[in-house]
């Protein structure tokens, strides 16, 4: 090193806590002071992060070094050991050469006893921080195998905040009985053909959890209500228990997103109910969709709105008005939907409707109110709770109670005083008075996609 007095800055880093005793801030910091001591330098300031990862640069004790760095007046850098550094091969050499290098302060590592004002300390430096990289790359490795294994062994592993409608209690995910019913009632709503704010507008009237749009959308799409543990783009068998049934969860995957790739979902946006057949009409000539504008379903490659969609640029296939092509697809879904399909599907003889639980289903959701409820008492005798909390979630509770009691004492309707016309006519009654939102998740349940080509119209079908 230069013979003259020299001005050196240290630095010292734990990862957490509970570092090892060779590696606390301690340690360190006596370590440098009497290295800089015996060598005659001054030491003018240590720099400490406690708490703070080696694979990122962004600490801020590292951030207030380098600042002084870039000022000047700061001959070099005392570390302890190279990885309180970085454990980055790429972060180490580019805060050595980057950095310190290039504001003529050189770098010093006590335990690996070389420095960089020599040619083989600088070498040395690439070498180390080789195995200090591959050291990271290891525990990262083990890390993620090690979460994997507990995916495959169904474990949720997802993080301090559980999903709606499970409690994490001894790493395991447990029913909280409460939002489950909110969670099977999202689904059941969305397949009664309600839109996604209409879903969130519903369950936040009712129950005392906030439901926004974008949550409702996050539980529709989460597998982990089906049973499954979702792990790097795989889903492996949970143990814990699922809150809705593959085949209504696949159903709901179906009108959120359409089958097939991205450009055939029938909806465009779960959120907006825009038109009757938004997102469901397409070009049989050059492969575009149709927008509705100006009152028309128009080609997106002749109308040119948003190039991004736009197919074939000298596309003139034949624009439809709104109210028209609505009309005839609705006729279509009338003829499909006859007097005997309806009474069929609505029919008690036939099961509930999507919307509606089963007796057994009802007894089961107020059996757990009852449990929530003999649990907020016995926090609130553990001084756990206020009793003004108590009283709030216990009134939530009651209410909700009351509301599923009613729907298990209603007596069913009789199947011998509702003739299939009888079925027809106050499903269609309940289709005009229907939103648009509503309307239209009824149509993209049963249609695939509406292809126009000039005056012809072709519906392809999901059934």
């Amino acid at each position: 090193m230069r013979e003259r007095t020299m001005t050196v800055a240290g630095y010292a880093r734990v990862s957490t806590e509970h570092q090892l005793e060779n590696y606390s801030i301690e340690e360190q910091t006596g370590r440098l002071r009497a290295f800089c001591a015996a060598r005659g330098w001054t030491l003018g300031e240590l720099y400490v992060d406690g708490g703070y990862s080696g694979g990122t640069t962004q600490r801020p004790a590292l951030q207030r070094m380098l600042e002084a760095v870039r000022r000047g007046g700061v001959d070099a850098v005392v570390v302890y050991k190279l990885d309180r550094l970085s454990r980055s091969q790429k972060d180490t050499l580019t805060l050595i050469e980057d950095e310190l290098l290039a504001h003529g302060a050189d770098f010093v590592s006590i335990s690996e006893n070389f420095d960089t004002s020599t040619p083989f300390g600088r070498a040395m430096i690439g070498i180390l921080s080789v195995f200090a990289q591959l050291e990271k790359d290891q525990i990262t490795e083990r890390f993620t195998m090690g979460r994997i294994g507990r995916s495959r062994a169904g474990y949720y592993h997802g993080g301090s905040r559980p999903p709606t409608g499970y409690d994490y209690r001894d790493g395991l995910l447990q029913v909280n009985e409460y939002e489950a019913i909110q969670v099977r009632e999202a689904f059941a709503l969305l397949l009664a053909g309600r839109s996604v704010n209409a879903v969130s507008r519903e369950l936040s009237a009712r129950y005392t959890t906030k439901w926004t749009p974008a949550k409702v959308l996050s539980v529709l799409n989460n597998t982990v209500y089906t049973g499954k543990v979702h792990f790097r783009g795989q889903d492996y068998d949970g143990i814990h228990p699922p809150l809705v049934d593959t085949d209504d969860f696949q159903a709901a995957a179906r009108l959120l997103r359409g089958r097939g790739t991205a450009q055939t979902a029938p909806l465009k946006s779960p959120f907006r109910a825009g038109y009757f057949l938004s997102g469901l009409v397409w070009c049989a000539r050059c492969g575009a969709r149709y927008s509705a504008v100006h009152g028309c379903y128009r080609c997106y490659s002749r109308s040119k709105c948003s190039p991004k969609f736009v197919r074939d640029p000298d596309c003139r296939n034949h624009s439809w008005p709104i109210g028209e092509l609505d009309r005839l697809v609705e006729g279509q879904l009338a003829a499909l939907l006859t007097p005997e399909v309806l009474a069929g599907v609505l029919s008690p003889q036939s099961g509930p409707p999507a919307a509606e639980a089963a007796p057994q289903a009802l007894q089961k959701q107020i059996a757990g109110l009852d449990g929530q409820t003999a649990r907020l008492i016995q926090l609130y005798q553990v001084e756990a709770l206020p009793l003004e909390e108590v009283e709030r979630r216990a009134g939530a509770l009651r209410a909700e109670r009351e509301r599923l009691q009613a729907r298990l004492d209603a007596p069913p309707p009789s199947p011998a005083s509702q003739q299939p016309e009888e079925w027809a006519r106050r499903f269609w009654a309940g289709f005009a008075a229907s939103g648009t939102d509503s309307r239209r998740m009824l149509a993209a349940s049963l249609i695939e996609r509406v292809e126009v080509d000039g005056l012809s119209v072709s519906i392809y079908w999901r059934l």
